[in-house]
């Protein structure tokens, strides 16, 4: 991609905005939560475009590296961030050991957490246990704070499903279990354990500004899990059912969405009750299609959303930068979200800063990272997230939400 080709993109997003109307009110309830109406969020009465990033590292490093990543968000013009809470270990005396190596001396990115977790097992009660303390939950009262600040946006998925840093795997293996793909979602333990951690968190009053997280506007949406990965399906689907259900009943001013990955195109979760909006991750690599066909996808993905009438999210994507052509396929993805009525916006994966080492982190394997480095990359990045946010709408109107 030629540099005046990086130029004439922002120069033509400039232009676009300076000729587009301000915002209309639309006569409703300008509450500052996020909702949905359709195949659109809304905030403060208006439509709500996504532009966003991920980052997996903030609930756990250290305050600088959180605040340049958040000040590398807003200096890219992204609106949202996305990360889920972690890590979660074993018993601190390692009776009940933790199945991922939680005490690596690595950096940040490369799953270092350098003493910092939020579940363990308390092995003296024999039970699930929650750290309060500023290894802890203070963490996520910082990320929040430093985002409202900024005014950005969060969504936070409740846990990983993955074992990279514990996560429920790790919470399945407090019982004794290795099943990856079963276990947590159908044992009565994992359960009580699961929902219990979400009332605390829905609950949780911040350490730093006093605010209940459950009325906290800085919370775009909670995901029940990043990538729930629950098998066989029919468990699947009566586990987002019932969580669900379990989250609703505890905070009803935020979205709701699965975090499941999706690519297949299921779409389980918008057929859930109490699911607010569908959310799937996009990796030619990894679901192995090309990226013309995940361009395809992205229209009949958010075609799939209107069916059920309820946004769909692309909230991860990536294609390595090895390819020459990563900077053109990234411009047809986002070309394609822009110009699709349905389409509710995108986040990339991921988008990384300079850690307390001074370097950025090692992306040699997958390739996907994003910098704030000036680079032709950046530039698209900031150039489809100014574009993005000031996505105008057609014939919008705000639905009645008890017609869902």
């Amino acid at each position: 991609m030629r540099w005046r080709a990086i130029f004439g993109l922002v120069a033509l997003v400039v232009s676009a905005l300076l000729l587009l109307p301000a915002h209309l009110s639309y006569g409703v309830d300008r509450s500052p939560f996020v909702t949905s109406s359709g195949t659109h969020f809304v905030a403060d009465g208006v439509p709500f475009y996504v532009a966003g990033v991920n980052n997996h590292y903030l609930p756990y490093g250290s305050r600088q590296e959180v605040i340049d990543v958040l000040d590398d968000a807003v200096a890219m013009h992204a609106n949202v961030i996305r990360t889920f809470i972690q890590p979660v270990i074993g018993s601190l005396d390692n009776k009940v050991p933790a199945i991922w190596d939680w005490k690596s001396t690595a950096e940040t990115s490369n799953l270092g957490v350098h003493g910092v977790y939020m579940l363990y097992w308390d092995a003296t009660q024999s039970r699930m246990a929650i750290n309060d303390g500023p290894n802890g939950m203070h963490r996520i009262d910082f990320l929040l704070e430093e985002a409202r600040k900024r005014d950005l946006k969060v969504i936070l998925a409740f846990l990983d499903f993955w074992s990279y840093t514990g996560g429920a795997q790790q919470m399945r293996a407090w019982y004794g279990s290795d099943d990856t793909y079963t276990f947590f979602a159908k044992d009565q333990r994992t359960t009580a354990d699961y929902k219990n951690w979400v009332r605390a968190v829905i609950t949780r009053v911040n350490s730093i500004n006093g605010k209940r997280y459950a009325d906290d506007p800085t919370i775009f949406a909670w995901e029940l899990m990043n990538e729930p990965d629950i098998h066989p399906i029919p468990l699947l689907r009566l586990w987002l059912a019932d969580m669900a259900l379990f989250v609703k009943s505890q905070d009803r001013n935020h979205l709701l969405a699965s975090g499941h990955g999706n690519s297949n195109g299921d779409f389980f979760d918008l057929q859930t009750d109490g699911i607010d909006f569908g959310t799937w991750h996009g990796y030619p690599r990894f679901n192995d299609i090309t990226p013309a066909e995940m361009n395809e996808r992205i229209n009949a993905f958010c075609a799939i959303g209107a069916r059920y009438n309820k946004p769909v999210l692309l909230e991860e994507f990536g294609w390595s930068r090895v390819h020459e052509n990563q900077i053109g396929v990234y411009q047809n993805w986002l070309n394609t979200i822009y110009q699709n009525q349905d389409c509710s916006g995108w986040m990339v994966w991921r988008l990384v800063s300079r850690q307390d080492s001074g370097k950025y982190p090692d992306d040699s394997v997958d390739g996907f990272d994003i910098h704030n480095d000036d680079s032709p990359l950046w530039r698209l990045m900031q150039a489809a997230a100014v574009r993005q946010i000031s996505k105008p709408t057609l014939s919008f109107s705000i639905q009645d939400p008890s017609t869902k």
